[in-house]
């Protein structure tokens, strides 16, 4: 599908980096405990959200307004969620086990 004829990449602005981190984590955050009455099955939500999380990595490292330094981490992170969602998308290995919520909460604390 190609843009419209009035499309411009330089209007179009870029996400705030503080907003692409916070969703990230609450991403990594879920798929480390998924929701256990979502309509998809814990190994559907991991697949689906590795792959958003393999997105944001991407468009992090990526971004202007990030330094060298944390763009070095997040190519590291990125490349680990690359071989994380390649592996719930074909699972080889049995995903980890959810934590009951209780436990997963006073972990947090």
């Amino acid at each position: 599908m190609a843009p419209p004829d009035n499309f411009d990449d330089d209007a179009s602005p870029l996400p705030c980096v503080g907003g692409l981190v916070a969703g990230t984590l609450a991403l990594m955050t879920t798929w480390a405990a998924p929701h256990p009455n979502a309509a998809a099955d814990v190994a559907q939500q991991r697949d689906l959200l590795a792959r958003k999380i393999v997105s944001n990595l991407f468009f992090l490292q990526n971004h202007p307004a990030v330094g060298a330094p944390l763009q070095q981490v997040l190519r590291n992170v990125h490349a680990r969620w690359v071989s994380i969602q390649q592996q719930s998308a074909h699972p080889a290995v049995p995903p980890a086990p959810t934590p009951p919520a209780a436990h997963a909460a006073a972990r947090l604390h």
